[in-house]
């Protein structure tokens, strides 16, 4: 099995944690920081059941599973400065990265991605390819994230392409639901890339 562009995809669009970068260890180590310094303990699963969702989404739902009394802001804030000190540690998934690098300059490429513009874009420098794409959507410049197909739309609308020409590889369940919901072509890059979890991912 070979990781592929398809015949009618006329852009791709990619999502980038567990897609292009394995991220879920760095996100790991991070919320068990966060977790230890507030004297509670992270549920590793909620990263396989969640990815795709802004890092609120998670803070939210951390908090109300730990009756933590602290603001799902601050939680916020703790997560993401533990994830940027740590940033180095991020690698790529070098089959979705070899595909992507291979068909740049020849099809329309977007990033469509549940987390803030800050942690995209310091992803994306660490792996050196934040000048690949024609465009990047990030939770913060939508209103409905996945599982809704805002993000992958708005990729869409910025390449200038029907989305059912719009090829998006994605990792997550929700990524892919909102592919669905988008009409979009959609490969599933799990058996391209190495997990910590059995068929699980981020």
């Amino acid at each position: 099995m070979k990781l592929e562009i398809h015949t009618d995809a006329k852009a791709l669009i990619f999502d980038l944690d567990g897609t292009l970068s394995d991220s879920l260890p760095v996100h790991m180590a991070s919320w068990h920081a966060v977790c230890e310094k507030l004297n509670c303990t992270f549920d590793e699963h909620i990263l396989f059941e969640m990815t795709g969702m802004p890092t609120i989404s998670f803070a939210e739902r951390i908090k109300r599973e730990q009756n933590l009394d602290v603001d799902a802001e601050l939680l916020v804030t703790m997560k993401q400065e533990e994830f940027w000190r740590n940033i180095r540690q991020i690698k790529p998934h070098a089959a979705v990265i070899g595909l992507m690098k291979n068909a740049h300059g020849t099809i329309p490429m977007a990033v469509g991605t549940g987390a803030g513009r800050t942690s995209a874009m310091l992803q994306m420098k660490e792996l050196q390819i934040e000048h690949l794409f024609d465009c990047i959507v990030t939770a913060d410049d939508v209103d409905r994230h996945k599982p809704e197909p805002e993000t992958f739309l708005r990729c869409a609308e910025l390449m200038k392409v029907d989305p059912k020409f719009c090829q998006v590889f994605e990792d997550g369940e929700l990524g892919m639901q909102a592919a669905h919901s988008a009409g979009m072509l959609l490969t599933d890059v799990r058996p391209f890339v190495t997990d910590p979890f059995s068929g699980g991912k981020n």
